[in-house]
C-alpha cells in the first residue's frame, strides 16, 4: 500500500467524488477533450439544432479527464482506472526492446508494468491537440500537465518533430507496406493510430492495473440496435449503406433523430474514441476475410481505389486541427488503411498498399471532391475518400435498453459544462439524470470553500437546468458538484467580469 499526500481541501473534494463510470463500466469511454465547434475550415459558435454542423464533438460531454499524480512517477486515470507511467525513458526502442523494457520495469515498486493495447493508450488521447508545423507551432494530444513529452528529434537527430509514435501491444493481423509485421501505435503530435513495422523506434509509456479495460460486451437486442455493456454505449447495427461529407453525416444523424430511428431520437455522430471502440483489432480483411468489427455489426463492402473488394472508412464527430486549417474531421478504418506509395522513390509510379492497416485513425477533408487526390496525400499518400460511411451510437442505459425503446435523452447520470463558459456574471448548467434521484448541485471557490447551492432535493428523471447569478462575487476559478446517491462529478468554470 501506498500512502497519499495530504492535498489541499480542493483537490481532496475533487479526487474523493465516486466516478459513476468507473464503478459501474467495465471499458468508460474518456472524452475527447475536443470544446470548439468547427464549420468546414474554423471554428463556430456552437450550432444550434436544425443548424448546418449541429451535433459535433464538443456538444457532447463525456466522461472528463481525471488523473492523479501520486509523486512517485506514476499517473492514475481516474475515469479508466489504469495507472501509467508519467516520465519516458532515456531512449526509444524497437518493439521487441519494448516488450523487454516493461518486463524489467520496477517503476514506483510495482512489478507488473505492460505495454498498453491500443485502447488502453488511445483512452489518453486527447483532441484538443493541433499538429502544427513545427514543435513551437504543435499542441500535443496528450494532458501534459500529468505526462512528460518530448517532440520527435529530441532522442534520435534527424527526426521529424511528429515523430512521437508510442508503442503497444497489439500487432496487426496482416502485413502493410508490402510485408513488414505491423504494431498499431499512437503518435501523440499528429493525432493518429497507425500501423508502424515493428523495427522502427517508439516511446513507452507503460500501464498497470485492471486488463479488461477496452474488452468489449456486444449484445445484439434483435431490433437493429447493439448494446456494448462494457462501454454503455448503444450502435445503429446498420449504419448507412453510402458514404458522405461530414457536413451531411452531422445532418443525416439528425435526420434519423427526426424520424425517431429504431424508436430512439438521441442518437448522435460518435466522437474519435467511442467509435474506434468497437474496432477489432483481431479481425482484418486478410486475416479473417472481414472488417476489422464483430460480425454482429453490418458493414458493406466496397469497391476500394484499385477496383478490389475493401471495407469503408466510417466519419467521427471529432475535428482532427491537423494543417493550417482544421478542415479535416476523423475517421476510423474498418478495412484497409491503403495509400499510393511511389516505388522506386521519385519515379512517378505508385503502387496502392496497406500503408496502416485496418483499425488506423486517420482524417480526410470534411469536403471537396477525391479526384483531386488521384494519388492520395501525405508521405504515405493516403488514399483521400472524402465521402465516408456513418454509423450511430447514443448513450444506453444498460439496466433497462436491452430489448426495450425508450424516447428519453437522458439514459445516465450526466453533468454538462456551464454555458457560457467563461460567464459575466450569469451562467447555465445543465444535468441528466436517468431516474428520479435526490440531489445536490454545489458551487465552491478556489480554496474548495462552498458559496452556493443551486439545487438539493429530490428531482425526476430527464434534463434539468439552472441559471446561477453570480453577481456579488469576483473573478476567478469555481468549481460546480453534482451528487446523487450513485454518482458525484465536479467541473469547473470561470466568472470574468
Amino acid at each position: 500500500m501506498k500512502l497519499i499526500p495530504i492535498l489541499s481541501i480542493l483537490i481532496i473534494l475533487m479526487l474523493s467524488a465516486t466516478n459513476y463510470a468507473q464503478r459501474s463500466l467495465p471499458y468508460p469511454i474518456v472524452d475527447t477533450g475536443q470544446t470548439k465547434c468547427y464549420d468546414n475550415t474554423q471554428t463556430i459558435n456552437p450550432p444550434q439544432p436544425g443548424q448546418a454542423f449541429y451535433g459535433q464533438d464538443a456538444q457532447h460531454h463525456g466522461y472528463q479527464p481525471q488523473y492523479q499524480d501520486h509523486g512517485d512517477g506514476t499517473v492514475t486515470d481516474r475515469v479508466t482506472g489504469l495507472m501509467w507511467q508519467k516520465s519516458l525513458p532515456n531512449a526509444k526502442y524497437s518493439f521487441q526492446e519494448c516488450v523487454e523494457y516493461a518486463d524489467t520495469c520496477t517503476l514506483a515498486g510495482y512489478t507488473d508494468w505492460r505495454l498498453p493495447t491500443i485502447k488502453e493508450l488511445y483512452s489518453l488521447i486527447l483532441f484538443s491537440g493541433k499538429t502544427g508545423t513545427s514543435a513551437a507551432s504543435a499542441s500535443p494530444y496528450l494532458d501534459t500537465d500529468y505526462f512528460n513529452f518530448r517532440f520527435g528529434g529530441t532522442v534520435n537527430p534527424g527526426e521529424r518533430f511528429i515523430d512521437a509514435q508510442y508503442a503497444t501491444s497489439t500487432l496487426y493481423k496482416g502485413t502493410t507496406m508490402g510485408g513488414n509485421a505491423t504494431m498499431f501505435g499512437v503518435n501523440f503530435v499528429d493525432g493518429r493510430i497507425k500501423g508502424y513495422p515493428t523495427s522502427k523506434d517508439f516511446e513507452i509509456k507503460l500501464v498497470r492495473g485492471r486488463n479488461d479495460y477496452g474488452i468489449n460486451d456486444f449484445v445484439a437486442n434483435q431490433d437493429g440496435t447493439i448494446t456494448d455493456n462494457a462501454t454503455g454505449l448503444m450502435w445503429d447495427q446498420a449504419g448507412s449503406n453510402q458514404g458522405m461529407n461530414w457536413e451531411t453525416a452531422l445532418a443525416w444523424v439528425e435526420k434519423k433523430n427526426q424520424e425517431n430511428y429504431l424508436g430512439y431520437n438521441d442518437w448522435r455522430l460518435p466522437n474519435a474514441k467511442e467509435l474506434q471502440s468497437i474496432v477489432d483489432y483481431e479481425r482484418s480483411p486478410t486475416h479473417t476475410n472481414s472488417a476489422a468489427i464483430s460480425a454482429l455489426f453490418n458493414i458493406p463492402v466496397i469497391t476500394d481505389e484499385g477496383g478490389n473488394d475493401n471495407y469503408p472508412f466510417y466519419w467521427t464527430s471529432t475535428t482532427h486541427d491537423d494543417g493550417p486549417l482544421p478542415n479535416k474531421a476523423v475517421y476510423l478504418s474498418f478495412g484497409e488503411a491503403l495509400g499510393f506509395m511511389e516505388r522506386p522513390p521519385n519515379s512517378g509510379n505508385y503502387e496502392l498498399q496497406d500503408v496502416h492497416g485496418a483499425g488506423a485513425q486517420r482524417s480526410d477533408p470534411k469536403n471537396g471532391n477525391p479526384a483531386d487526390y488521384p494519388y492520395g496525400h501525405g508521405p504515405q499518400g493516403d488514399v483521400i475518400r472524402i465521402y465516408n460511411y456513418v454509423r450511430l451510437v447514443r448513450d444506453a442505459n444498460t439496466t433497462t435498453d436491452v430489448g426495450e425503446k425508450e424516447n428519453s435523452r437522458s439514459h445516465k447520470f450526466e453533468l454538462g459544462q456551464n454555458y457560457p463558459n467563461p460567464f459575466n456574471p450569469d451562467t447555465t448548467i445543465s444535468f441528466s439524470l436517468p431516474a428520479a434521484s435526490q440531489i445536490s448541485l454545489k458551487i465552491y471557490d478556489l480554496c474548495g470553500k462552498r458559496v452556493a447551492t443551486l439545487l438539493e432535493g429530490r428531482l425526476s428523471a430527464g434534463t434539468h437546468s439552472v441559471q446561477w447569478p453570480a453577481k456579488n462575487l469576483s473573478n476567478g476559478i469555481y468549481y460546480y458538484t453534482l451528487t446523487t446517491g450513485l454518482f458525484s462529478e465536479t467541473k469547473r468554470m470561470i466568472l470574468l467580469k
